[in-house]
């Protein structure tokens, strides 16, 4: 059986992953840690900082875990706010999680992410393997975690799963301090104010994934028999790419939104990032396929913010 611990479990993919965890395997298999807890939570969770190892081994034999999705991470724009704490956090936090899983023989999911790609990286169809010089904090530590995920994966043969994430897009969470957040707070603002003022270009292209895609996909990476999978590797996971001026032409169709541009310092982030994703290895060695197109995901994402904002 399952016995699942979720660190940064109430952050942007986490509030999504774990109810669809609990769906699969059940609310008393699934433990919910972060720093900052809910006041109303339907399920197990813990309040401890990831920094403190022996709260999360006391975590661990007291739920009996057996499989980890280490989710805690300061993200690019934030990251870039203070860049030691942003390295503290990702990097003693994973290390601790996977020194843990070399003593238990825990099973774990860690995520990587388009930010581990810099500007000399090919910015069409990015390979699974190529250059990774990345020019912020957030990315950096990234490249860094997959090398140590590799490490660990190769001398202590403990079962690591990775995928690097694009953008994610949801409606449940607000944006909360990522380069790609644009993506999201313009369809607040579509339906709050009828404008938007962007933070990059309109001709900015990005790599970007509705959440209920990362999650299928999160979860069926962990289900695959790790026979399958060809060693280690964080996989290039896309779904579809988008300049800020289609993603507004779509919503427009639905929604009416003015939207202005105003690049600041996360333009040149975003610059840095590739355009599009070769996600061939994904789709081969365990079956991944996104199911949201543009027009699906702005569907969805204003059905359900026009009943969350109550407009």
């Amino acid at each position: 059986m399952k016995r699942i611990l979720v660190t940064g479990a109430f952050g942007q993919i986490g509030s999504e992953l774990v109810p669809a965890l609990q769906n699969k395997y059940g609310k008393d298999n699934v433990v919910a840690m972060d720093i900052n807890t809910p006041e109303v939570f339907d399920g197990i969770s813990e309040r401890f900082n990831i920094m403190d190892k022996q709260a999360v081994v006391d975590c661990i034999n007291k739920y009996q875990i057996n499989t980890i999705y280490h989710l805690v991470s300061l993200l690019s724009a934030r990251g870039e706010e203070n860049p030691s704490v942003t390295w503290d956090i990702n990097m003693t936090g994973l290390k601790t999680i996977l020194d843990i899983a070399v003593e238990k023989k825990i099973q774990v999911f860690w995520p990587s992410s388009i930010a581990a790609f810099g500007p000399s990286t090919p910015k069409d169809n990015t390979p699974q393997h190529t250059i990774l010089e990345p020019t912020t904090m957030y990315g950096v530590t990234k490249v860094a975690g997959e090398l140590l995920c590799r490490y660990y994966s190769i001398k202590h043969d403990i079962d690591i799963r990775c995928v690097r994430y694009p953008g994610i897009i949801s409606w449940k969470q607000e944006p909360g301090g990522g380069t790609t957040d644009y993506a999201v707070a313009i369809f607040y603002e579509a339906i709050k104010n009828g404008s938007y003022t962007s933070f990059v270009r309109e001709d900015t292209v990005l790599p970007m994934m509705y959440m209920d895609d990362a999650i299928n996909g999160t979860i069926n990476l962990m289900e695959t028999p790790r026979d399958q999978l060809g060693g280690f590797h964080a996989y290039n996971l896309a779904a579809l790419s988008f300049s800020v001026k289609e993603l507004a032409a779509e919503i427009n169709k639905s929604v009416p939104v003015n939207v202005s541009y105003s690049p600041d310092h996360r333009q040149m982030i975003a610059d840095s990032w590739p355009k599009s994703i070769d996600d061939t290895s994904a789709r081969q060695e365990w079956g991944w396929s996104p199911e949201y197109d543009l027009p699906k995901l702005c569907q969805a994402m204003i059905e359900n913010l026009k009943q969350k904002i109550g407009s």
